[in-house]
């Protein structure tokens, strides 16, 4: 059978969306010299740029059948060479930086799409012209003390706090990742009480972002409590900002358009930019974003590593920090001496230490769990499942869980989420017990922003959208479980209490994809309301007649929960493998929790998913 045959049986099972195929057609219409092997690339392209992938890995596919799945029909992929010699010869493919299409990367026989190849070249090169760039700190004699003042003494060889912060003032560019609880925000914090200090009287232009209005919320209200308990001095306190804003906020978004009003050409009017939950931000996005910065002002971005990458495609902040992994925590030379006489602490210092891997600083000292915490040795253990014995760890771990051995993780089987009548009374309890607070506010009438923090504190996260475990199926039996109760009156499309969330951007509303908000009566009109909170904390009620796509979300995905915390979570897996659960939707699930899990989950699928790393295809790392 031929491609283009196999590829139209592919889109009518569903593996092949409209797009794909619209998009090989278009491909093959314009090409002026078509063939099968342009047919296939295109295909491939699109599929895996819909997979969070950033080019068509050639060799990793080459020779083999796509799909993999037994259930579809396959079709069998072409040699590289053979490939790629077929494809310059369509005229719709180019070498990098030709203005074609497609643009091929001969030397790691990656395709991409032209406009993500440029992202690429454009992050890469300018991440590489900052980490170049660094600041001769000798003068601020006041450093070594002011670094004492503002970090708590470890009992650690070295204080990663402090060199964060040495990083942050030595470079122009500085990553700064680390798991929950590591002090990141309170890291970033007193970088900027410190930039403040060292560039007086110069006021300093600071601005704060994040990829989502929850995760902008939470960083000003971390940067807000870190500014109340920071040794600084008072001018300088007063210096620092009070506001943060999301990404697309700060670049200015232009309706029904993907270009912002600040770029290379028009930039933002700063000095410094913080941007917290770093892993959520996308090849594109990123690529925008820090080609709207002057040249000379300095880039910090924070993030966990180990989080799900952004949904849309790339993982910049993996890519990134891959890089640093060759050097093992080790810095160059010349960081490493001034490191120790601002900081008193000295890292180890490597000859293949590059620029870059003196940006990059991981926290490794956990304040948020105790040492007891099945939530931490749970998601560690996780993580290292790689390593020498991991696996047994994981089992050992998970073995004390079942056991009750530690106070903040539960654990039931999959089966215990259904019974011959339909929601087991394991998970009808959790259920119930954990929506509680929110369920309380509501009879007591209490105000919209109050019930909202209420339902915050609680929430159920699955790994999938559908099917039995899936986040549609969940959420209408939760409603149908809280409205037997007499705890809501549901039937309707909105009713008082349905908590939203947005599921399509809406750039007049300035309502985006992840947006959550609470349906109550206006205090004047009685009317209902869908009440959202702004970047500053109040809540804005709009009608929801005039809300863009949404969906009820007492249970909302693992994806979806990024950038978020909950005091108490319920984490569902299916009882059957899926491609979905990876080692990363497991550490993400675990760890939007501050006190409690309970989760819903057979071992053998916990200990299979810990197995699979997200592999996202990308050039970025090698670039850097």
């Amino acid at each position: 059978m031929k491609p283009a045959d196999m590829i139209s049986e592919l889109h009518s099972q569903g593996v092949v969306t409209d797009l794909d195929k619209h998009f090989t057609g278009f491909m093959m219409l314009t090409a002026p010299n078509p063939n099968p092997e342009l047919e296939l690339a295109s295909v491939l392209v699109s599929t895996r740029m819909r997979e969070g992938h950033i080019c068509l890995d050639l060799n990793l596919l080459a020779g083999q059948k796509w799909p993999d799945t037994a259930s579809s029909p396959a079709i069998q992929c072409y040699q590289t060479g053979a490939w790629c010699e077929a494809l310059f010869k369509t005229g719709m493919v180019g070498n990098p930086g030709d203005k074609k299409p497609l643009v091929l990367d001969q030397s790691n026989a990656r395709l991409y799409l032209y406009r993500y190849w440029r992202y690429q070249q454009e992050l890469a090169d300018s991440i590489r012209q900052r980490a170049e760039m660094q600041h001769d700190l000798s003068e601020h004699i006041f450093l070594p003390q002011r670094m004492n003042q503002l970090f708590m003494k470890t009992d650690d060889e070295i204080n990663w706090q402090k060199t964060a912060a040495f990083a942050a003032l030595f470079k122009n560019f500085c990553v700064i990742t680390g798991g929950p609880g590591t002090g990141k925000t309170f890291t970033v914090a007193n970088i900027l009480a410190l930039l403040i200090e060292i560039h007086l009287p110069q006021t300093l232009r600071i601005a704060l972002a994040a990829p989502t209005g929850k995760a902008a919320a939470r960083l000003k209200e971390a940067v807000r409590q870190a500014k109340l308990e920071s040794k600084a001095p008072e001018s300088v306190k007063d210096a620092m900002p009070d506001d943060a804003s999301t990404i697309h906020r700060l670049l200015g978004t232009i309706p029904d358009s993907p270009y912002f009003r600040h770029n290379a050409d028009h930039p933002l009017s700063i000095d410094v930019l913080a941007v917290d939950e770093a892993s959520m931000v996308d090849l594109p996005l990123m690529a925008k974003l820090i080609s709207a910065l002057p040249p000379n002002a300095r880039l910090l971005l924070l993030g966990d590593k180990d989080q799900l990458a952004s949904v849309e495609p790339g993982a910049v902040l993996g890519d990134i920090c891959g890089v640093h992994q060759n050097a093992a925590d080790a810095f160059s030379d010349v960081f490493s001496k001034n490191c120790c006489a601002a900081t008193g602490h000295q890292p180890e210092a490597a000859k293949y230490a590059s620029n870059l891997d003196d940006c990059i600083v991981e926290l490794k000292k956990g304040y948020r769990f105790k040492g007891d915490s099945g939530i931490k040795m749970l998601s560690r253990a996780t993580n290292k499942i790689e390593s020498p014995g991991g696996e047994q760890a994981l089992q050992r771990v998970i073995h004390r869980v079942r056991q009750g051995r530690y106070p903040d993780v539960k654990q039931f089987p999959a089966a215990s989420v259904y019974d011959s009548r339909g929601l087991h009374d394991d998970f009808k309890r959790t259920v119930k017990t954990g929506l509680t607070p929110y369920l309380e506010a509501m009879a007591e009438n209490l105000s919209p922003d109050v019930i909202f923090q209420a339902f915050s504190r609680f929430r159920i996260l699955c790994a999938l959208r559908k099917g039995p475990f899936g986040v549609e199926q969940i959420n209408l039996l939760t409603e149908r479980l809280l409205q037997r109760n007499g705890f809501i009156k549901a039937g309707l499309n909105e009713y008082k209490g349905r908590p939203v969330m947005i599921t399509r951007n809406d750039y007049n509303l300035k309502l985006f994809n992840g947006d959550i908000g609470l349906t109550w009566p206006a205090s004047d009109t009685g009317e209902l309301r869908v009440y959202f909170p702004d970047e500053d904390g109040r809540m804005r009620p709009i009608n929801p007649r005039r809300l863009p796509e949404h969906e009820t979300v007492y249970a909302m995905t693992v994806h979806k929960s990024q950038g978020s915390e909950f005091e108490n979570l319920l984490l569902l897996l299916p009882d059957s493998q899926s491609p979905v659960l990876t080692r990363e939707l497991i550490y993400t699930g675990l760890t939007r929790a501050k006190k409690k899990v309970t989760l819903f989950a057979d071992q053998k699928i916990l200990i299979d998913a810990a197995r699979h790393p997200i592999l996202r295809s990308s050039g970025l790392r090698e670039l850097l």
